[in-house]
């Protein structure tokens, strides 16, 4: 039975509020799971199971799939679509509220990847939730609203850098990899996707404050049509201009135009 006739017979209702678009376009779930390089020895992390069109064939190449699947009517029907696959598991429940290392520690695995079709809603606390508990994931592909794709992937000088770009750049390499019309979907939502690549840098930009350099971008892009000059008035504008001219450039720039191992320097030079 196909995924649409078992969601109607057991009465399923889309809900708005999990912003719940379903993949099934089948071409672009087979360029997704080959994008991933999924090993036999991958544990696969999937936000927002939905109707497990991606999860199935994620079960094919992987060792063990774990899902989360917040909304619980869709216990049923997932039951029916996922009865012949036995390294599978939905965990029921709110991915934001979950400790993620202890759902993991039950499974056996050399690398763990993360590959879902991110409800837009919850997109960058998903993916900082991974940064923040410091979970180890080799690599995180994801289905994301367009707009948000170009913001992760931004380059510096573009209207969609900001410093959102430079906290996930810092922790990753990030490829957008291709866009996805909005009528693979249903339902159909009113905006385009695109499928964004997080590789887990190896070496990090070297930074001597943490702290001090995610303030400093945060604070620089805090109005985002002033320049720095304006935005880091508490700061000591004579040292930032210093490192600034090295580059060609001074504290009458705005933050767009900085590049994250730019910022990198001035944050080392205040420290």
């Amino acid at each position: 039975m196909k995924i649409k006739e078992i969601l109607n017979e057991n009465k399923f209702v889309f809900k708005k509020k999990f912003g719940q678009n379903f993949l099934l376009d089948q071409n672009i779930l087979n360029n997704i799971v080959s994008l991933a390089n999924i090993t036999k020895d991958t544990l696969v992390i999937e936000i927002g199971v939905g109707a497990a069109a991606l999860t199935k064939k994620l079960s094919v190449v992987s060792k063990n799939v774990i899902g989360y699947e917040i909304d619980t009517t869709l216990k049923k029907p997932l039951e029916s679509i996922l009865s012949e696959y036995d390294n599978i598991d939905i965990i029921y429940d709110d991915f934001l509220n979950r400790d993620i290392k202890k759902d993991i520690k039950k499974y056996s695995f050399k690398h763990v990847m993360v590959v879902a079709n991110l409800p837009y809603y919850i997109t960058t606390p998903i993916i900082t939730k991974f940064i923040n508990e410091k979970i180890d994931v080799d690599k995180i592909i994801v289905m994301v609203q367009n707009e948000v794709a170009n913001r992760f992937s931004a380059k510096p000088g573009t209207k969609s850098y900001n410093s959102l770009t430079i906290f996930l750049n810092y922790y990753f390499d990030i490829k957008k990899a291709f866009t996805v019309s909005r009528n693979a979907f249903y339902p159909k939502p009113n905006v385009d996707s695109a499928v964004v690549i997080f590789t887990k840098k190896i070496k990090k930009i070297k930074i001597l404050n943490e702290s001090l350099f995610f303030k400093l971008v945060k604070d620089s892009f805090d109005k985002k049509r002033k320049t720095l000059k304006n935005n880091l008035k508490d700061y000591n504008l004579d040292k930032i201009n210093e490192v600034l001219n090295k580059h060609n450039k001074n504290i009458n720039n705005r933050a767009e135009t900085i590049t994250i191992e730019e910022f990198a320097e001035i944050s080392n030079f205040l420290t």
